[in-house]
């Protein structure tokens, strides 16, 4: 089963893939992105919709044996599933939405609307309030002419993205449906995990230009463009990145961060519920981003250090670098246990093991990451509990869905006098069923400020 649903995922749509990236403007240079214009970010986000309807709902729908899958909200408090498959131009649900897709075997998917409009070009309006005064009562038809064995619905205990249709929305459905119907209705907890969680060639084919974007500015603003050592402070260069952003026709899921860590400072601990307050950085410093934005619906999460070089300084010193590279082997460790079928606790747990035989102190708190930052999928650790994650971390790994990198290891520094850093690093990176792929290339150098030519 799991050949042929990565086989149905896999089908590449090649005008798709080929008119998504041409919308690209190359940048002018590796500091000035170039992003789309608003209107060519919808071209290509319909474009990529379309693809997914295509090909991903019917391999879900079947490898669930889900016979009809009934996606409802109302404007303003959308379920998380129906946000991704409305159209660029639609922004929210409208009053009630409510989507149907019904498997009619060799005929395909079937999509309809129960709303007074087709929504985009992908689900025909099934109804007329003018024939059908009640919404709910037409949806109940819709179900008893095709007679679905299943009937999924977006409820669930373990995943709040699976878990979108509210209490009043369930009952007013439930009660709308003859009772034969009512027995049928199943959580499409995998389902709504699966489209969320699965990537597609055509998106692969842009999103390492996304995550080369985010980088770029990233480096941008851990540079000397940025900051001036001595006067310049930590929330200085988040409000920078803030401002980047939405000059950038861009926007963040998350408030940037910058923290420090240098000699005969507070060691930092594992224990990130609390931000550090803001300083001014000073030469000699390790800063340490953790970045993400938002572009064509497809997220980044992603963390780098960076080195303020002292005045008679070329380079940041040897051990610092020996550092990362500890930090890229925990790395290593980590996408070596990503095996299809292998939960995210058996991930983490393997993983933690090999790093303990290597001598390696790691905290790994890896997520899924693309249509929302903390995204839907197996959670691979918490940076609070690394003995694993009940739930979602019981979910197992698919093929072509992707991930943070994310984790840390503590390391002694001999030239801070024995003093631990921290080497947090996150790297996004795309499991195709085989292996695990930076989705741009990882960190694997200090950046330098200033940078050194």
């Amino acid at each position: 089963m799991n050949r042929i649903f990565l086989a149905c995922i896999a089908i590449t749509v090649i005008a798709i893939a080929v008119s998504a990236t041409a919308f690209f403007v190359p940048a002018h240079s590796a500091d000035d992105p170039v992003v789309l214009s608003v209107r060519k970010q919808a071209e290509v986000i319909d474009k990529l919709l379309e693809d997914r309807l295509d090909t991903v709902v019917p391999a879900l729908m079947r490898r669930e044996g889900i016979d009809m899958w009934i996606v409802a909200a109302r404007e303003y408090n959308e379920d998380p599933v129906i946000r991704t498959m409305l159209p660029a131009t639609w922004i929210a649900a409208r009053r009630r939405t409510i989507l149907v897709f019904y498997d009619r075997g060799e005929a395909g998917i079937e999509r309809l609307a129960v709303a007074r409009y087709n929504i985009g070009t992908s689900f025909k309006s099934a109804w007329n309030p003018e024939e059908q005064p009640d919404q709910w009562a037409r949806l109940a038809e819709i179900v008893e002419e095709r007679n679905p064995a299943k009937i999924g619905i977006n409820v669930s205990d373990t995943f709040g993205h699976a878990d979108g249709l509210t209490a009043s929305e369930r009952d007013q459905m439930t009660n709308a449906l003859p009772t034969s119907f009512q027995s049928r209705l199943v959580s499409a907890e995998k389902l709504a995990v699966g489209w969320l969680e699965t990537r597609t060639q055509s998106e692969m084919e842009i999103y390492p230009m996304i995550v080369r974007l985010a980088r770029s500015i990233i480096s941008e603003g851990l540079s000397e463009k940025v900051i001036q050592p001595g006067v310049t402070r930590t929330d200085d260069v988040e409000w920078w990145y803030r401002e980047r952003i939405a000059e950038l026709n861009l926007i963040t899921w998350f408030h940037p961060s910058v923290d420090i860590q240098r000699p005969a400072a507070k060691e930092r601990d594992a224990d990130f519920s609390n931000r550090e307050e803001p300083g001014v950085i000073q030469r000699g410093d390790l800063l340490h981003i953790d970045f993400g934005i938002t572009y064509l619906r497809l997220n980044t999460d992603t963390q780098m250090l960076a080195y303020v070089l002292k005045q008679d300084e070329k380079e940041a010193p040897q051990d610092l670098r020996e550092a990362l590279k500890i930090g890229n082997r925990l790395q290593d460790i980590l996408t070596d246990q990503f095996v299809t079928g292998r939960t995210g606790n058996e991930i983490l747990h393997g993983a933690l093991a090999q790093a303990k035989k290597e001598n390696i102190n790691a905290t790994i708190y890896t997520h899924p990451i693309g249509f929302h930052g903390h995204a839907a999928g197996p959670t691979i650790g918490l940076w609070d509990q690394q003995g694993g994650v009940p739930g979602s971390g019981d979910y197992p790994l698919y093929p072509m869905t992707a991930y943070s990198i994310e984790l840390n290891a503590a390391v002694p520094i001999p030239s801070w006098d024995g003093q631990t850093v921290r080497v947090m690093l996150e790297e996004d990176a795309l499991f195709d069923g085989s292996k695990v792929t930076y989705i741009d290339p990882r960190q694997e150098k200090l950046l330098l400020i200033p940078r050194q030519h």
